[in-house]
């Protein structure tokens, strides 16, 4: 035997080892890191070779079994541990049956962060089959095995082919038998049969990378992956495609079945300018070649659809069930649909009693239980509905100016006031078409009402005059509404004062009816009196009010700045940033369902003839009013809560008041609530930004997060392209602000307009959805104007909406009101990915954290009997931006996502 040096103070361990193993390559040694000449032990240099070569043989066997047993192997087995959700069809019945996938499976491959060395490709490992270990409630797990050789690397990404015949829902493939720990893939995919595609499915470790920090091993994959989410823009989309894309809005009509559903294409045109919405692929309208055909469902990619406790709840509560069908049944049952209620008992009976349907055949009734299950008494065959939690607080609500003010800004649509700055009123549009801009709101109207200011300019100055102003933007539809039977419009103003007390009162309405058919213009204005022939005309043009008001919020606020504006953001996010990348994962919690509830939008609420033109007053012309919303009112850097209150003179930046605003009025239960919910995202977002982007290179160097960007810019709100209110993405603080004000859109805005919409306008004549009858002092008859005061109740009710429109409306707002059992709230779920970073997992905690002391915030606003906005007899506390709820109607919680 030779030593390398005798005489040395160190002896390698080499020395006392046996031929046979002194013999073998220790290079797969070194890769075990057991590398032996770095392993020395400290022997006498006086000791004779005979006494050293038995004192390391010692050594050898007492220290390095595990050396020993490493170097008798070149690889090491890893277990793939697969969980598949149980659900409906294929694999529920398989497992309740016993049994396995009838000599077909899920095929997996192992592919390593780092490229093989001698040829630069991919390593992967050869495929593997699952088999079944375990039937859990709401699971089904299987496992494979695989042998790594011990130079593969770590795991990177698995392949994943499904060889059955149906799709299955991949949860997370676990990968155990590594020194370091277990390897984790959250999947959360449907994975669809070969038969269906060949292609291979991508899963990545749940580790995040910046596309220049991506291990070379994985850089083609992830591209292959958004190659694929991004698809050629050719052909029809199946339902199980997972291909994102964008297309303009000319699926809303239907001229093949009648030339009168045809309806404006929006977006792609400087004439109606809109967000696009996903591609679809089907074929065009034989009528017209600008519409496509209509179908049964709207395409959206497989992992975009409800999950199956979503799916349930919504097939038996939402509209999902057919609600063209539940039209048309109510429609049979409630026979004429310009069909009013006869007294206001009448409609309270839709709470108490019910309303009595008459005699069904059992495939109606059944449809109507399992569409709307809680509104039908079995027994006696009654439509009723919950009684809405304002209606139960204080029976007459809807009549009080009071509640009508505080609405504004603690209801359903509190962004719309907005603080009056210049006087007199002026409308901007075309004297030659509309005729006169001045309003009719004069300072002799209103000097009277504002008590402690002798003039309006001291008003203003003092900021204490507000308005809804509906005027512009409605004035010109009037004439186009007003040749539609069952309906009419305005343009309207409606001005507030804020009093000593800082609570909100009406000063006046002004309704404008613009030059049309012959007649000059005319407009009125009306205030509050009490004088029985005034206080009618008041609660009329109340009516009128708050039927533009529910028309904008539920066209404007909540669908196009929520919903529709949220669409692109989600379709770029697919295509552009890979699920590896952080900006990815941080907004993957507020993409959940969006694009779900949308398709079914485009099929049941917004299409022609659907429940929006069937129950509100624009009618025909609602998309296309939110079009010019859109094009007139739409800016990016507008959806951040504290540039939207800015804007509309509700506050301005104070450095030195909390959140860096001062309100304009200090009791704004939305915007005060909101900014709390609002600073604790910005708070996060800014942790986590700066956690991957601590330098501005890195952003403008990220190819990935740029073209998202300009994509979002370009495409998906391609018609807005050129405006310069664009954000620019140079820095982590344009990204901060980027990503909050999507994720404020997602979650708190669509929270403020959705979650209370049955609440106040569950009793419809607080909040009706249409004006049926114009004002009786507008050209009225003798007869006309008799009528109105023999029974000016009469002349109310045959203006608020119809039976059918009401009851329509009524279960619609109920269904949207309502939480899912599924529903994850913001700050509740943890990606998996985050809680492997120790300083992300600190910063989601902490916001965590942040939002349960929110909740507490609220409730000790709530209790202020200083704060009349918000507590009061009869009053409802604002509980709205309350992050959690349960499910149900609650009039509480803040969802991640647009999911309803």
């Amino acid at each position: 035997m030779m030593l390398k040096n005798p005489h040395a103070h160190h002896i390698s361990v080499l020395t006392g080892l046996p031929q046979y193993i002194r013999g073998k390559d220790t290079r797969n040694i070194h890769s075990n890191i057991w590398f032996f000449n770095q392993t020395e032990l400290s022997l006498p240099v006086s000791n004779t070779f005979k006494e050293r070569k038995k004192v390391g043989t010692r050594c050898v066997s007492r220290c390095l079994k595990p050396v020993m047993a490493s170097v008798k192997t070149t690889s090491q087995s890893v277990k793939a541990l697969v969980s598949l959700k149980q659900s409906g069809g294929l694999l529920k019945n398989l497992v309740d049956g016993g049994k396995e996938f009838v000599g077909k499976t899920l095929v997996l491959e192992l592919v390593s962060e780092d490229l093989d060395p001698k040829s630069n490709s991919m390593r992967k490992t050869a495929e593997g089959k699952v088999h079944k270990t375990a039937t859990k409630k709401e699971e089904v797990q299987y496992e494979v095995t695989f042998e790594l050789p011990v130079a593969f690397g770590n795991v990177g990404a698995v392949l994943v082919q499904n060889e059955d015949n149906s799709e299955v829902f991949l949860k997370n493939i676990v990968l155990d038998g590594f020194p370091d720990g277990p390897v984790h893939f959250t999947c959360n995919s449907w994975i669809q049969p070969k038969s269906v595609t060949h292609v291979k499915r991508i899963f990545f470790t749940n580790k995040l990378y910046l596309p220049s920090q991506t291990p070379s091993g994985l850089k083609i994959l992830r591209e292959e992956e958004l190659e694929q989410l991004r698809g050629n823009g050719e052909g029809e989309r199946k339902s199980s495609d997972r291909i994102y894309d964008y297309d303009v809005y000319n699926d809303l009509g239907d001229p093949d079945i009648n030339i009168d559903l045809k309806r404006s294409v929006l977006g792609g045109s400087k004439r109606y300018p809109y967000p696009r919405r996903c591609r679809t692929g089907r074929k065009h309208s034989d009528k017209d070649p600008l519409y496509e055909k209509k179908a049964l469902n709207n395409y959206v990619p497989r992992d975009e659809v409800f999950g199956d406790t979503k799916q349930t709840q919504f097939t038996t509560t939402t509209v999902s069930s057919g609600l063209s069908a539940v039209l048309e049944s109510l429609d049979a049952i409630l026979s004429d649909i310009n069909s009013g209620f006869a007294s206001f008992d009448d409609i309270n009976m839709l709470y108490k009693d019910g309303f009595e349907l008459p005699p069904l055949q059992a495939n109606g009734l059944n449809f109507l239980q399992r569409a709307i299950p809680k509104l039908i008494n079995d027994n006696k065959n009654l439509l009723r509905f919950d009684t809405p939690e304002a209606f139960k607080r204080d029976v007459f609500f809807w009549l009080s100016d009071e509640e009508f003010a505080r609405e504004t800004l603690a209801g359903v649509n509190p962004y719309s006031i907005q603080l009056v700055k210049e006087w007199p009123l002026r409308s901007k549009l075309d004297p030659q078409i509309y005729g006169p801009p001045e309003s009719a709101i004069t300072r002799e109207v209103i000097e009277p009402q504002i008590i402690g200011f002798s003039t309006i300019e001291e008003a203003i100055e003092e900021k204490k005059l507000f308005i809804l102003d509906y005027h512009d933007l409605l004035l010109p539809y009037v004439s186009k509404v007003r040749k539609i039977k069952g309906t009419t419009l305005y343009g309207s103003r409606t001005l507030f004062f804020l009093t000593k007390q800082g609570t909100l009162t009406p000063l006046a309405i002004e309704l404008t009816r613009p030059r049309m058919e012959g007649k000059p213009q005319w407009k009125q204005v009306f205030t509050p009196a009490s004088h029985s022939t005034n206080l009618w005309l008041w609660r009329l043009a109340k009516a009128h009010v708050l039927a533009h008001d529910s028309g904008y919020h539920e066209l404007v606020s909540h669908w196009l700045r929520t919903h529709c504006a949220v669409e692109p953001f989600i379709i770029a996010t697919n295509r552009q940033l890979s699920a590896m990348h952080p900006i990815y994962k941080l907004l993957h919690p507020h993409m959940r369902y969006t694009m779900e509830i949308n398709a079914l939008a485009r099929q049941v609420l917004i299409s022609a003839v659907g429940v929006i033109e069937v129950s509100f007053s624009p009618a025909k012309y609602s998309m296309e009013l939110s079009s010019v919303a859109y094009d007139q009112l739409w800016q990016f850097d507008l959806q951040a809560l504290p540039n939207d209150l800015i804007s509309r003179g509700m506050a301005v930046i104070d450095p030195n008041a909390p959140h860096g605003l001062k309100l304009t009025i200090e009791d704004y239960p939305f915007a005060n609530d909101g900014l709390l919910i609002w600073d604790a995202i910005k708070e996060w977002v800014t942790e986590y930004v700066n956690h991957y982007y601590p330098k501005s290179s890195l952003i403008e160097s990220d190819q990935e997060l740029q073209t998202w960007w300009k994509e979002i810019r370009t495409v998906g709100h391609g018609d807005k392209s050129e405006e310069p209110w664009w954000p620019s993405l140079k820095t982590p603080e344009d990204l901060i602000n980027i990503i909050t004000t999507i994720a404020w859109v997602s979650s708190a805005h669509h929270a403020a307009v959705n979650f209370a919409q049955y609440t106040y306008g569950g009793y419809f004549p607080n909040r009706p959805s249409i004006a049926r009858n114009i004002m009786p002092t507008e050209d009225p008859s003798e007869d006309e104007w008799e009528n109105f005061l023999k029974d000016p109740e009469k002349t109310l009710l045959e203006s608020l909406p119809s039976q059918i429109q009401s009851t329509l409306v009524m279960v619609i707002l109920n269904l949207l009101s309502d939480h899912s059992p599924d529903e994850e709230y913001i700050g509740q779920y943890m990606e998996p990915s985050w809680a492997k970073n120790p300083t992300i997992k600190a910063a989601f905690e902490k916001f965590g954290a942040k939002l349960k002391e929110i909740e507490g915030i609220i409730d000790s606003r709530n209790a202020n009997s200083n704060l009349k906005h918000r507590n009061g007899a009869g009053v409802l506390p604002y509980e709205l931006m309350k992050p959690f709820s349960g499910p149900g109607v609650t009039g509480k919680g803040v969802p991640y996502s647009i999911s309803i």
